[in-house]
């Protein structure tokens, strides 16, 4: 095999492999190097793809016993957590064979094992085995993802003290389950454990949940996740986990220091966050330089300060999101193919896939104050939307912040059914510069949740007309 590329991609996450694709469409020689048996990354094995089937399938189970009854159906549902995992497994292995199928489909090499930089312009690709492959190449996109951020003091067994990877696969339910950290996927998991019937405590530094989100949004989500069960121990800081013959022993103090308390656990789920993963690339070796926080520093062009090594998603700044680190791996592939790959990073979706869910793009009405930026706002809450009351999903509401001079939209945010997508709406007209009078007298059909949307958009002028 000729192993010169024009190419290599090390990392086969939705950055990696979708940048190796774009690639080899432009005419580019391309390789792929994945240390894993399987391709996706993170996200398609243990991440977005199993969480999203375990969130799927346990909302269908608590709306069995808790909804149906109301819509005249009546069932008495029986969880088989053996046959629920089978059912997220089934889904990631699709997902992963997609993606080998579409590696294939385009003609890019794969390489299966550790890559690590050599040399610009040279990739050394260590096997399970040992064995060592060299490969020479114009260039190089590290696209290797996050690791889990741990806690000083912890250590996660995947057992009884686990990461997001061992709380998709936990082989009972526990009984008492405590989750550090009240972000994004502290409270996916949480909620997914708390409708299979553990007792769910969520304990967070902060005085917040979901730091970063709309604070009206996070707010509002806190209140509905009460009623639902989960309790939350905000402005608290877990200082240790001791084993005995019961389960766990948790140590908590307030954040700010204080008295110490004590909670008992069946299980903990560390979810502090994530931090990028650039371990044995030889990034040290061949001079790429870092930020304070360990991420790859990156020009616009997703260029390191190392002549042909360049790097997308979760190792650089900015959110660590999948359809980020998609649309950096387009950008670079269509730079190297001399063309104006872009990434416009003020409209990156994000979403929490709870029950109900939350979307957000664009600004907070926190980041404008504190930018001084003068903006209207429009709030519309799905209480008053047709589609949304014969559903009995009625919680939450969408807001539509936009410029007070200019009513650009500069942030949509979204709190209730199918928040995921409808926020596609909002990023769209965001990416052309429209306003909030171009979103007010745009069309929606009747009855859809949609509709919320352009009530928000209609009430930043305030002529909302079903409120």
């Amino acid at each position: 095999m000729d192993t010169t590329y024009d190419l290599i991609v090390i990392g086969s996450g939705p950055g990696g492999y979708v940048c190796a694709i774009r690639a080899a469409q432009l005419g580019l020689k391309t390789a792929i190097v994945e240390k894993r048996s399987t391709y996706g990354g993170t996200c398609l094995n243990v991440g977005c793809i199993p969480s999203k089937a375990l969130l799927h399938a346990s909302e269908l189970y608590e709306e069995a016993g808790h909804g149906f009854a109301r819509m005249g159906i009546k069932v008495s549902p029986e969880l088989d957590l053996k046959k629920m995992l089978a059912f997220k497994d089934e889904g990631v292995k699709g997902n992963v064979d997609g993606v080998a199928f579409l590696i294939k489909k385009n003609k890019i090499d794969p390489f299966q094992g550790t890559g690590r930089i050599a040399k610009p312009g040279r990739v050394e690709v260590t096997g399970a085995d040992g064995t060592q492959t060299l490969l020479e190449t114009r260039a190089i996109v590290i696209a290797t993802g996050s690791d889990v951020a741990r806690l000083p003091g912890i250590e996660i067994d995947e057992t009884e003290i686990v990461s997001s990877t061992g709380a998709l696969s936990l082989p009972s339910v526990p009984e008492r389950l405590l989750v550090v950290g009240a972000g994004v996927i502290g409270l996916e998991l949480g909620s997914v454990w708390r409708r299979l019937g553990s007792d769910v405590t969520v304990v967070e530094y902060l005085d917040r949940i979901l730091p970063g989100m709309d604070g009206e949004v996070a707010k509002s989500l806190e209140r509905i996740y009460a009623k639902q069960g989960v309790k939350f121990r905000l402005g608290t800081k877990v200082t240790g986990v001791a084993r005995y013959e019961g389960g766990l022993d948790v140590t908590l103090e307030p954040a700010q220091g204080g008295a110490q308390d004590r909670i008992e656990a069946d299980i903990v789920l560390v979810a502090i966050g994530r931090v990028p993963f650039t371990e044995g690339l030889g990034l040290d070796d061949v001079g790429v330089v870092r930020d304070d926080k360990g991420r790859i520093a990156v020009n616009g062009q997703f260029q390191t300060n190392v002549t042909g090594i360049y790097a997308i998603g979760d190792v650089i700044a900015g959110p660590m999101l999948a359809h980020k680190a998609e649309d950096e791996g387009i950008a670079v592939a269509e730079i190297l193919a001399g063309q104006a790959g872009q990434v416009n990073h003020d409209v990156i979706p994000s979403v929490i896939y709870t029950t109900p869910e939350v979307a957000s793009v664009g600004k907070t009405e926190e980041e404008l104050k504190a930018a001084e930026i003068a903006y209207t706002v429009g709030k519309f809450p799905f209480l008053a939307n047709g589609r949304a009351k014969v559903n009995k999903t009625t919680d939450g509401f969408v807001k539509v912040l936009a410029d007070a001079e200019t009513d650009r939209i500069l942030g949509v945010h979204i709190i209730g059914a199918n928040a995921s997508e409808l926020i596609a709406e909002a990023a769209v007209i965001m990416e052309f510069s429209g306003s909030a009078e171009d979103l007010a007298r745009t069309c929606h059909a009747h009855p859809t949740l949609s509709e919320a949307v352009k009530e928000a958009a209609l009430a930043v002028a305030k002529r909302a007309i079903h409120m």
